[in-house]
């Protein structure tokens, strides 16, 4: 490259910087914002940048009140979930939820149940009372924590250890599993977790 060449590559390239820098500065990306999507308290970038610093996890859902790797399982073999309404015995506990994941035909023989509901002192120990005296077994757990589960004799082979449904009664809030060992996979309040 000759001396005039070179010279008139170097005057180009200053040109070209120099209106870059006349040039006003692009607007930047925004920034996405931490969020909390329905159920889930960890944050997730919101690209809106819309955030509510207030918000919690939402109300219990099937798919929130187990880990989400579960229920993903669940839906790769064809299962969904059916909510109901939560209740131990005959008594309904309000702002509960049952799941009960399944094929969904009506002649499945594999179901999965779930549930969780908030309960004060007094209704749990009336529960507790009420399912003991139709022929639950009652057994302490860790802490104040109480388990009470299906009396063995009518269990017909299910469940391990001799544990069939089984409710798990904690400080403000009850669980309930298809079997005793099932209860682990309940996670919720997500302050838990």
């Amino acid at each position: 490259m000759t001396r005039r060449a070179l010279a008139a590559a170097v005057v180009a390239l200053l040109a070209v910087t120099g209106l870059a820098a006349c040039a006003p500065a692009a607007e930047p990306d925004p920034t996405p914002t931490a969020t909390v999507v329905e159920g889930d308290p960890t944050p997730t970038a919101d690209p809106s940048g819309a955030v509510n610093p207030d918000a919690g996890p939402a109300d219990p859902t099937c798919e929130t009140i187990i880990p989400r790797t579960t229920a993903a399982d669940f839906r790769s073999i064809g299962w969904s979930p059916q909510s109901e309404v939560f209740r131990i015995g005959a008594t309904e506990v309000s702002d509960g939820i049952l799941c009960k994941w399944s094929s969904g035909s009506p002649t499945a023989d594999r179901v999965q149940m779930f549930g969780w509901a908030p309960i004060d002192a007094e209704a749990a120990e009336k529960a507790q009372d009420d399912l003991v005296g139709s022929g639950w077994k009652r057994e302490d757990g860790t802490g104040d924590e109480v388990y009470v589960t299906e009396n063995p004799d009518w269990l017909a082979g299910r469940g391990v250890d001799g544990y069939g449904i089984t409710y798990l009664f904690g400080d403000g809030w009850v669980k309930v599993a298809d079997t005793k060992q099932s209860l682990v996979l309940i996670d919720w309040p997500p302050a838990q977790r």
